[in-house]
């Protein structure tokens, strides 16, 4: 995305507002509520908005004409704010006015109402993430619980690989918003698609625990590895992530990566892909002729990006998967 902005989720077109009640009415509703005030006077305010939820995440755009400021509710959940056009300045209670652009983004936490002051042609990409599915996903890394809650900086340089990661996160669910059958109608594929965007956050930007993120942890042997293989193997098409598998074998996240790297060398999730590489092989073979699309079937196992799909696919298969399904589907 650049200053050219365009219109992301447009499938998913919530409202296009013409005043400013309408516009803080859709924004409270799909968001927080929020007063909205033209920085200029004017006729009214156009807003326009789309907005869908992805899992338990929900995923919005919007753009306005006009000049406006904005002022939040205390928030309950965590917020992602990205300009894609323009520019706006932001500040969070008790914090520093910053200036918000295509290469840095706000970070706004729970209980901290927020002031935004946007450009007229502004747009952003706003993202609500539950508070307590964050907070959850942390501890699972940590192999522990929380005794304070998660403060991001808030500040986000989307250039770094951290910041990377969850743009590419976000342009994953507007490529998939656009096709009916895409990657957001299948369960597997849209919670890969959470613990990705949950993991590059919690990963990718400064926080209070980032620190003890980083410390290592011990292993948990063979046994516990074991264990977790014959579970994915058994059930692949669940909607597995670390934090489930460490649970059921009875060990630490941490500790069960790293037992995997030493007695497998691959991880959990990378053995769990392989194992669905190859269930969409057996599916790939098993097709009826003209029954099924190769992006149906990799979707099917969670795999979002179809050409990733296909490029590991013939790395492992020695062919692409549509030579696989031209094959099955001759006389």
């Amino acid at each position: 995305m650049t200053g050219a902005a365009m219109e992301m989720f447009a499938s998913h077109r919530v409202a296009a507002s013409t005043t400013v009640d309408e516009a803080a009415a859709v924004l409270s509703e799909v968001f927080l509520p929020v007063q909205i005030s033209p920085s200029a006077p004017g006729p009214g305010l156009r807003m326009h908005l789309n907005a869908l939820t992805a899992g338990r995440i929900t995923f919005g755009y919007m753009r306005f004409r006009e000049a406006v400021r904005m002022h939040t509710a205390e928030p309950v959940d965590y917020h992602l704010d990205i300009p894609v056009r323009s520019q706006m300045t932001m500040r969070a209670a008790r914090g520093t006015r910053f200036r918000g652009t295509a290469q840095t983004a706000g970070v706004f936490m729970p209980g901290r109402s927020v002031e935004l002051d946007c450009t007229d042609w502004f747009a952003q990409v706003a993202i609500m993430i539950p508070h307590r599915d964050l907070q959850t996903e942390l501890e699972l890394l940590l192999d522990a619980p929380t005794s304070t809650p998660l403060e991001f900086d808030t500040e986000f340089d989307l250039t770094t690989d951290g910041g990377q990661a969850v743009m590419q996160a976000v342009r994953i669910v507007d490529e998939g918003a656009r096709r009916t059958s895409g990657p957001l109608s299948h369960p597997l594929a849209v919670r890969s698609l959470e613990q990705v965007f949950l993991h590059s956050l919690l990963l990718g930007q400064p926080h209070n625990y980032s620190t003890a993120l980083d410390m290592p942890r011990g292993g948990s042997g063979a046994r516990s590895v074991s264990r977790a293989v014959d579970l994915l193997r058994d059930d692949p098409v669940r909607p597995w992530t670390v934090g489930e598998l460490a649970s059921a074998v009875s060990t630490s996240v941490r500790s069960l990566q790293e037992s995997f790297r030493r007695t497998l060398d691959t991880t959990p999730m990378a053995y769990l892909r392989r194992l669905r590489l190859e269930r969409a092989r057996e599916d790939l073979i098993t097709a009826s002729p003209g029954s099924i699309t190769v992006s149906e079937i990799a979707a099917r196992w969670g795999f979002l990006h179809v050409s990733r799909f296909a490029s590991t696919y013939a790395e492992r298969f020695g062919e692409l998967p549509s030579a696989t399904l031209r094959r099955t589907g001759r006389p």
